[in-house]
Parts: structure tokens; C-alpha cells; sequence
């Protein structure tokens, strides 16, 4: 497939302030990964379509989820949106992930709702009971 999105040397430059130290066993290519992430992302696409150029679709997801739950990911598409001038707005779409449903799978049973998931247990029971 000719039409990849590859991240350029200049711009890997920019967001490797943002990576995560390793733990532990090395990271596969942050440059493949980061690439196919925007490509599924920009796409629409199921992380199971990602073009195999990119590496497992499984390590993909892995990395968007487990660098968006830390909200590094969306600090680097700030970065890359900042590169072009672009709005917040403009570029919350990449920090969220393909929109058909599939990214996150099912919900941990007894995870809070989104909105009260920056309040402690006892917030969120209290604010429950006001309801």
C-alpha cells in the first residue's frame, strides 16, 4: 500500500521528550508503532485492518491504549498539531481512537462512568446518592 503515513525523523525528534521510559524489555520501533496508531486512527479503521507494514495490530492498540489511558498520547498529537497550527479541537480526534466502537473493548465490570472518573470512590458514591 503506497498511501502510509509515516512520521518523519523531524517529527519523531519533537515527541521523543513525551515516550515513556522503558521497563524492562525494549520497545518494538516507536516510528512503526506511532505511525500505524495515526493511520488507523486518521482512517477510521479497526485496529484488525491496520496494514501489516505497521506490526501486529494487537501491539498498536496496546500502545494507543496503555499511552492514552497515561494521556501521553493525546501530549503528542498536541505536539504534531502545534507543528501546523492546528485547534485543540481539530486534533482531539486522533487522541481518541477509531470511532466504530472496537477500540477499548468491553467495560471492566464496576468501572465508573467517564465523567466521574477523575473523583475518588466515595465522591462518586456521593454523587451517585444526589441523583
Amino acid at each position: 500500500m503506497s498511501d502510509l503515513f509515516w512520521l518523519s525523523e523531524a517529527q519523531m525528534a519533537r515527541l521523543k521528550p513525551y515516550f515513556p521510559k522503558s521497563h524492562g524489555k525494549p520497545r518494538v520501533d516507536d516510528r512503526r508503532v506511532l505511525s500505524g496508531i495515526i493511520f488507523v486512527n486518521r482512517n477510521g479503521l479497526r485496529w484488525r485492518d491496520a496494514p501489516k507494514e505497521y506490526g501486529p495490530h494487537k501491539t498498536l492498540y496496546n500502545r494507543w491504549k496503555r499511552w492514552s489511558d497515561k494521556g501521553i498520547f493525546a501530549k503528542m498529537m498536541a505536539e504534531l498539531a502545534a507543528e501546523h497550527g492546528e485547534k485543540s479541537d481539530d486534533r482531539r480526534h486522533l487522541s481518541e481512537g477509531p470511532q466504530n466502537g472496537v477500540q477499548s473493548g468491553r467495560q471492566k465490570r464496576g468501572a465508573w462512568p467517564p465523567d466521574r472518573a477523575h473523583q475518588g470512590r466515595h465522591e462518586h458514591q456521593a454523587a451517585c446518592h444526589l441523583r
